[in-house]
This record gives structure tokens, C-alpha cells and sequence, in this order.
């Protein structure tokens, strides 16, 4: 056996290492002593309740409001990627650019009404400069056109959804049709709307690009 005068020098060291990653393990390596599991979890755990709740609730509501108004913002501008998850289902959009690519009578019910209204204030105007039995012809004559209107409006409609129902049968399935869908009151409700006031704001400027 030979004799190696440097191997008690090295038996020191390792012993000096092996203490020191001793020390180590036992306070974290970080030169402070290892929580305790209590107070490890105390640390990371986060009050269910906060302490000041108003304040809690008007962050809460502030953040809701941002949201919203980021989506109507969204909206208003034809954002579809910020708009809310249910105006970006595919076959709402395809409604939506069905319905703006054709020209609906029942948008027009509400310029109709007005019409009537006016046309009402100008014959209680008129009973005192011409016949009232004239002024009232006309009254009743208007609302009979109003009326008339919105019937053929709403046929016409009715119409236009039963073509769009089999087009979105093709396309997407039974399922954007279905009754949880909401697609009919969906697709009525965006006809019966002024074209320049509708929310989502129209993909295209002009009426006639129907969707592919």
C-alpha cells in the first residue's frame, strides 16, 4: 500500500464540504432557517374576504365597466376580435352580413311611425283650415299605409329568415339554428334595425356583398 501524505488533507476538506452542504440543507441555503409549513402557507395564502369590501366591489365594478366598454367600443367599430364571445360565433356573423347585405322593409318601420305621428299632429292642425272630415280622411289613411306597411315588413322577413335558416343549416349545422342559438330573434331583431344604427356596425359599407 503507498502511502499518500496529501490524503488526511483531503479527508479534511470533504469533511469540511459535507458539513457546510449540511449546514445548507438546514436553513434553505440561504443562510436562514427553513419555515415551518404553517407559516409557509400563511405567507402564500391570500384572504377569501378582503378586508375593505366596498373598495373590493367598486374595483370589481370598475373592471367590468372597462370591459364592457372596450366590447361596445369593439362593437360599435367592427372590431370582431374584441367584440364579446357570442357576437364572434361564425354563424352570427354570417347573419349579420346576410341581413346588412339586403335591403329590409321592416328597418323602416320606425321612419314610418314618425311619419304617421307627424302626419296625426298635421291633421289636428288641419281640422281648423280645411274640412275636418277631409283632415281625418287623411289621418286615417296614413295609418292604414303605416300599418300596411309593417305587415308586408314583417312578411317580408319572415322570408328572408326562412331562406337564411337553410343557408345556416348547409353551413354551420343544426346547432346554429337550434333554440338556445337565439339565430331567429338574432337575425330579426338586426332587420328591424335602421342599417347605420345596427351594433355590430356592418363589414361592408353598401348593401349587395352577401357572405360567401
Amino acid at each position: 500500500m503507498t502511502w499518500n501524505p496529501f490524503k488526511g488533507k483531503d479527508k479534511k476538506v470533504q469533511d469540511q464540504e459535507s458539513d457546510t452542504k449540511e449546514i445548507q440543507d438546514r436553513t434553505g441555503g440561504k443562510g436562514r432557517p427553513t419555515p415551518k409549513r404553517k407559516v409557509a402557507e400563511a405567507q402564500t395564502l391570500r384572504p377569501l374576504v378582503p378586508k375593505d369590501r366596498k373598495a373590493s366591489r367598486k374595483a370589481a365594478k370598475a373592471r367590468i365597466r372597462a370591459r364592457e366598454d372596450a366590447q361596445y367600443e369593439a362593437m360599435r367599430t367592427g372590431d370582431v376580435a374584441h367584440m364579446p364571445k357570442s357576437e364572434r360565433l361564425p354563424w352570427r356573423i354570417y347573419i349579420r352580413d346576410y341581413v346588412d347585405a339586403r335591403f329590409n322593409l321592416l328597418e323602416w318601420t320606425f321612419p314610418a311611425i314618425i311619419v304617421m305621428l307627424v302626419g296625426m299632429f298635421a291633421s289636428m292642425f288641419a281640422t281648423s283650415v280645411v274640412d275636418p272630415v277631409t283632415a281625418n280622411s287623411i289621418y286615417m289613411m296614413l295609418i292604414v299605409v303605416v300599418y300596411a306597411f309593417i305587415i308586408v315588413g314583417i312578411i317580408d322577413t319572415w322570408l328572408m329568415w326562412r331562406r337564411l335558416k337553410v343557408k345556416l343549416i348547409e353551413k354551420f349545422g343544426e346547432r346554429s339554428v337550434a333554440k338556445g342559438s337565439r339565430s331567429a330573434s338574432y337575425a330579426w331583431q338586426r332587420a328591424m334595425m335602421v342599417r347605420r344604427w345596427r351594433v355590430p356596425k356592418p363589414t361592408s359599407p353598401k348593401r349587395g356583398n352577401w357572405p360567401k
